[in-house]
């Protein structure tokens, strides 16, 4: 009886001192953003306050990546939670498109929201005299990093204006902050840079010298096609531009993979919408965010989680 006695009291004590450490077991959210001067990492880093306030025993890190295409392929192989990707991308990383850097369909790719859009902005310094397209033939510009979510829309924005890049004097694959130093210093005309507007890179080159924010025109978006679409810089969102410039945009999708739990999913995706004005605060360019374009133009399966909080609120896909 007594050895009964012990031994019950062990199993009691164990459960005991294993109680609290499964109570407090943490879950670990893997944030992929881009680089510091772009908007991902801004809004990686609201999306981790967020998370972290409001997810029980959450351990949230911010990765920055070199955007769209690396944290796509990184979601696929299970090293992040969630990331922001552009549109185009996430369409290519679906389909499988190996020129756009996914030789194979990433088949585990799992659609949140439709977050904001990207311009693509051309800015160029006024002493290269670049003030449309035409004008970088000879020119040295710098695309992105390569095969970056950016140097695929820069190769789909010359090509729809009927080039390439051996039209160019100089291609440079620089992220934006790189591109950017090197215009300070002359060793560059131009930058083509996919962020939201005020992006911080374009912000302190505008503070540095004078630019030119090249045009491109409606018929680029038209020729292009979803998911891209015409749109406009408005005056006076860099130092020296004070006339609204033509160009085009890609909507941005938030996106995890199937191998996050449904539960995790829907927190996420509550919390971001409940939390909406934390998010807005974090960069002007998430400012149009709104719950009812979720899930439009959404290029993959949406994550069944996501979907949970969507017909809560009563939001489906169009």
């Amino acid at each position: 009886m007594n050895i009964l006695k012990t031994i019950s009291g062990l199993a009691v004590g164990a459960t005991l001192a294993t109680a609290p450490m499964a109570a407090s077991a943490q879950q670990f959210i893997n944030i992929l953003t881009g680089g510091t001067s772009g908007v991902y990492y801004p809004v990686g880093g609201a999306l981790s306050k967020i998370f972290s306030d409001g997810i029980p025993d959450a351990k949230v890190q911010v990765q920055s990546t070199k955007a769209s295409v690396e944290n796509l392929n990184l979601l696929q192989q299970n090293k992040g939670e969630i990331g922001i990707a552009l549109g185009d991308s996430v369409k290519f990383a679906g389909e499988g498109n190996p020129e756009a850097g996914f030789p194979q369909p990433l088949d585990k790719l799992r659609g949140i929201s439709a977050m904001y859009p990207n311009f693509i902005q051309v800015v160029a310094s006024e002493e290269s005299g670049i003030k449309s397209l035409e004008d970088l033939k000879g020119k040295a510009l710098s695309v992105g990093a390569p095969k970056s979510g950016t140097e695929l829309n820069a190769r789909a924005i010359l090509a729809a204006a009927g080039m390439s890049y051996e039209d160019l004097g100089k291609v440079e694959f620089l992220p934006f902050a790189e591109s950017v130093e090197l215009m300070k210093n002359r060793q560059l005309d131009a930058t083509l840079q996919s962020a939201g507007l005020g992006v911080a890179s374009l912000k302190d080159l505008s503070t540095s010298i004078p630019i030119t924010v090249v045009s491109i025109p409606d018929e680029i978006a038209e020729t292009l096609g979803a998911p891209y679409v015409a749109e406009t810089i408005p005056a006076n969102t860099y130092e020296g531009q004070t006339e609204d410039v033509p160009t085009v945009a890609v909507v941005n999708f938030l996106v995890s993979s199937e191998a996050v739990s449904d539960d995790l999913a829907y927190q996420m995706t509550k919390l971001m919408y409940e939390n909406l004005d934390e998010l807005k605060a974090a960069h002007s360019a998430t400012a149009g965010i709104d719950v009812k374009n979720a899930l439009k133009g959404m290029p993959i399966p949406v994550h069944p989680g996501a979907k949970r909080y969507y017909d809560e609120v009563g939001v489906t896909a169009e």
